[in-house]
C-alpha cells in the first residue's frame, strides 16, 4: 500500500537549491529529520528528488507517493549459525561479535591475506562508478549517495572465485545458487556510503520482477580486503553499531525472515574514508536460486524458440 505524501513548495525550493550547490542528500535528509519529519519520508523525499536529477525530469513539485510504514518486523530463530567457531570446508572462521536485533555478526579470518590480494587484483581492471537501484524506476543510477567504484563477479566465474562462493555459501549457511554473484568496492580517501537498505524495494517493476524470480534478498556478507588507514567503518545507526574494516575480516547481517518482512532495523551506510583507501567484496543471498535478469531473458528466448 502507498500513501501521498504532500509537502510545502518552500521545501521543494530548499531541496532544489542545495543539491544545486552540491549538498550531499543524506546530510538534507538529516536536517529534514532534525526537523521533525518522519525518517522514512525524508528519504523518500530526497531520493525522489535525487532520481528526478539524474534523469532529467522535474522534481515533485508538493506530493509524493510512498510506501505506508510496514508491520513490526518478527525476529525468528536467524539462518547464521549460533557456533562460536563457523567450520567451512576450507576454513574456521570466528565469531567475533553478535547483535541479535537485527541479527549483526562481526567475523575474523573470512579471507587470507592472499586472497584479499587475488580479489582487489582481479577486479581492478573492471571498476566503474558504482550505481544505486531506483526505489522509483529500478534504473540503476550514479548518485552521490555512493562513490565508490564498483565491478561484480560472474557466480563461479573460475576456481578461484567458485572456491570463495563455496565458502561464503556455507559461512552464510544458504546454498551457493541463491547467491548473487560478488560485488567488489572501492572506496578512494573522502568516499563513502549513504545510508541504505539492502533488500529490495518492490517499488518498481524491476525490483518485483527480481523478487518474483528469486525471493528477496535475505543477507549481506562484507569482506574487508584491506586494512584502512582512518575512516571506512560500517555503521548500523538502528544499533549505534560501527565496525572498522580490518583486512579478511567480515559483517554478516540478516533482514528478511519466514514471512518475508524485511528488517528496517538494518539501515547501514559505508562512513567516509578519512585516509588511505577502502576494498571490500559484499555477498548477498537471496530466498531461493538467484536467477538474473539477462539469465531469465535468456531462459525466455530459448523457450520461444523449442
Amino acid at each position: 500500500m502507498t500513501s501521498l505524501v504532500r509537502f510545502s513548495p518552500d521545501l521543494h525550493h530548499w531541496l532544489v537549491q542545495n543539491l544545486d550547490q552540491g549538498q550531499a542528500p543524506s546530510a538534507l535528509v538529516q536536517i529534514m529529520i532534525e526537523q521533525r519529519m518522519e525518517s522514512r519520508v525524508a528519504q523518500a523525499i530526497v531520493e525522489a528528488f535525487v532520481a528526478a536529477r539524474l534523469q532529467g525530469r522535474a522534481p515533485p513539485l508538493d506530493s509524493l507517493e510512498i510506501e505506508d510504514a510496514p508491520p513490526a518486523y518478527v525476529y525468528e530463530k536467524p539462518i547464521f549459525s549460533a557456533e562460536s567457531r563457523i567450520a567451512t570446508t576450507d576454513r574456521v572462521v570466528p565469531v567475533l561479535l553478535r547483535v541479535e536485533q537485527p541479527v549483526v555478526v562481526v567475523l575474523g579470518d573470512v579471507l587470507s591475506a592472499d586472497e584479499c590480494q587475488e580479489l582487489m587484483k582481479l577486479a581492478r581492471p573492471r571498476l566503474k562508478p558504482s550505481t544505486l537501484v531506483s526505489p522509483y524506476s529500478g534504473e540503476n543510477l550514479v548518485t552521490s549517495q555512493r562513490t565508490s567504484l564498483g565491478m561484480f563477479f560472474r557466480l563461479r566465474e573460475d576456481a578461484f572465485i567458485e572456491r570463495l562462493d563455496a565458502r561464503i555459501s556455507e559461512l552464510m549457511n544458504l546454498p551457493i545458487e541463491n547467491g548473487e554473484g560478488f560485488q567488489v568496492l572501492h572506496y578512494p580517501a573522502g568516499a563513502e556510503a549513504a545510508p541504505h537498505f539492502d533488500f529490495l524495494q518492490a517499488t518498481n517493476d524491476a525490483n518485483r520482477a527480481s523478487i518474483a524470480r528469486s525471493g528477496q534478498r535475505t543477507s549481506t556478507l562484507i569482506t574487508y580486503l584491506n586494512d584502512v588507514e582512518s575512516g571506512g567503518e560500517t555503521a548500523f545507526p538502528k544499533v549505534g553499531l560501527s565496525v572498522a574494516p580490518q583486512r579478511g575480516n567480515a559483517v554478516y547481517f540478516e533482514y528478511c525472515n519466514g514471512q518475508s518482512q524485511v528488517d528496517h532495523a538494518s539501515l547501514h551506510a559505508g562512513k567516509v574514508v578519512r585516509s588511505g583507501e577502502k576494498w571490500v567484496a559484499t555477498k548477498w543471498m537471496r530466498q531461493h536460486r538467484f536467477v538474473s535478469a539477462n539469465e531469465a531473458g535468456s531462459e525466455g528466448m530459448v523457450a520461444s524458440n523449442g
